[in-house]
């Protein structure tokens, strides 16, 4: 690959608390089949002010936003596009010629997710966390059918508002709330972290789930993904998640649509 860099090689980079090379590999393997003069590298931002402006400044063509920054970088773009305002949360920014377009591809890989594994939209569903990625998530389960759903999160400052736009209940914990599918919307169980031997929420009540869905994707096999298959209890992963958000992305950036074994391919890729 280095081989091939030029003046005129276009980047794309990602923007992340806690940077993978899943993203990166991911991208640069699709660059390559492609043969596409593009690549792609992972960055943990100080100041995400800077990092946005160094992407209008430099003329990067896009980046990848993941958590801590998928509302921080609400008010540094130009154009909100439907995905990203209707759940105010930003995951894609593409640069055209300056101007910073933003958009959510989070929230149609849940939905398309939702309907591949055909979870059933009558279940109570618990959605734990309030953060962007919550907001992708409870977004995409509204527009699945999902009418009875309960936003499990400490902060209620953003918790009931969340509920509120969904006509969902907001709960601090799961005091009286019906398992059904949960969905875990929050960094625990992310590799890196403290918190990154624990389930988000009580044993007892995860083991009475109907279907887990984890949204974490580093590592695959969280321990909330692990408990739920110790139980046979079926699994939603982020690596399902990260993939198909990514291939969403890859079109943003290159106008270029890669096939569903070019994905399976380049996610495996990612991974080994």
């Amino acid at each position: 690959m280095l081989e091939r860099i030029s003046k005129d090689t276009r980047l794309c980079i990602s923007m992340s608390g806690r940077p993978s090379n899943i993203g990166t590999r991911f991208h640069n393997y699709l660059y390559e089949e492609l043969g596409l003069d593009f690549v792609y590298k992972a960055f943990a931002p100080v100041n995400i002010e800077d990092a946005v402006a160094g992407i209008r400044g430099l003329g990067i063509r896009g980046a990848g936003v993941s958590m801590p920054f998928k509302e921080a970088v609400l008010p540094l773009v130009d154009v909100l596009h439907d995905s990203a305002r209707a759940i105010e949360s930003v995951n894609t920014i593409v640069n055209d010629d300056g101007v910073l377009h933003a958009y959510n591809t989070d929230y149609q890989a849940v939905s398309d997710l939702l309907v591949e594994h055909g979870v059933d939209s009558a279940l109570p569903v618990t959605v734990v966390g309030s953060g962007g990625m919550a907001k992708a998530v409870t977004a995409a389960l509204r527009h699945n059918g999902f009418t009875d759903g309960t936003i499990v999160a400490r902060n209620e400052d953003t918790g009931r508002p969340l509920a509120r736009k969904y006509g969902y209940e907001w709960r601090a914990d799961t005091s009286d709330v019906a398992p059904g599918l949960i969905v875990n919307a929050t960094p625990i169980g992310m590799a890196g972290g403290a918190e990154s031997v624990d389930l988000p929420l009580p044993h007892d009540f995860v083991a009475a789930a109907s279907t887990v869905f984890d949204v974490v994707a580093v590592p695959p096999d969280t321990p909330l993904v692990r408990f739920a298959r110790e139980h046979d209890i079926p699994v939603i992963t982020g690596d399902e998640v990260i993939a198909l958000q990514a291939a969403l992305q890859f079109e943003l950036y290159t106008g270029v649509t890669p096939t569903r074994e070019q994905v399976r391919r380049a996610s495996e890729y990612s991974r080994s």
